[in-house]
């Protein structure tokens, strides 16, 4: 039954000494960068719009999202699908800026070509990915929050669950 395959998760997960260090050093590069940028594909991509907005409002960071359809559509347009996010991180993220980066799989080229980016000029990328373990992505952020389940659903809720509880511990709420 589904309900007990997210509880397992859920509770071997955030109960992991590991998980538990990377959500603090999580807080810690939050609250030290200068900008956030959020990426992601397909529900990825919606986590992506729902963080960029909670974490502006309520952590007041100054945050962004490869989230608008004309956004995307124009720079996947002039430079293909695989280089849009790295060529729109190319125009606006700089050193000490934050990219969160989300996959499910942790194959996504797109994706992994932004965070090679990010890499390369010295930024910080926290990553969230799934599926399985090893993926590309996983050996790419400073951090990556790595769930081994191969169900998008429970991938996908661990994910948010994870960005809303370094923002929570950022901003003190319970």
């Amino acid at each position: 039954m589904q309900i007990e395959s997210y509880h397992k998760h859920f509770d071997s997960y955030f109960n992991s000494p590991l998980i538990r260090n990377q959500i603090r050093e999580s807080v810690e590069i939050v609250k030290n960068s200068k900008r956030i940028f959020f990426i992601g594909n397909g529900g990825s991509n919606s986590i992506c719009s729902h963080m960029m907005e909670d974490y502006a409002k309520m952590g007041r960071f100054p945050t962004f999202a490869f989230s608008d359809a004309a956004l995307i559509t124009c720079f996947a347009n002039d430079y293909g699908y695989e280089r849009a996010m790295e060529e729109w991180l190319k125009v606006h993220f700089v050193p000490g800026d934050l990219l969160v980066a989300i996959s499910s799989s942790g194959e996504s080229k797109n994706i992994l070509n932004a965070v090679q980016h990010a890499n390369s000029i010295n930024g910080n990328v926290i990553s969230l990915s799934g599926f399985k373990e090893g993926n590309a992505l996983s050996r790419m952020a400073k951090v990556n929050f790595y769930l081994p389940a191969s169900n998008y659903g429970i991938v996908e809720c661990f994910h948010q669950v994870i960005l809303h509880l370094v923002l929570d511990m950022i901003t003190n709420t319970n």
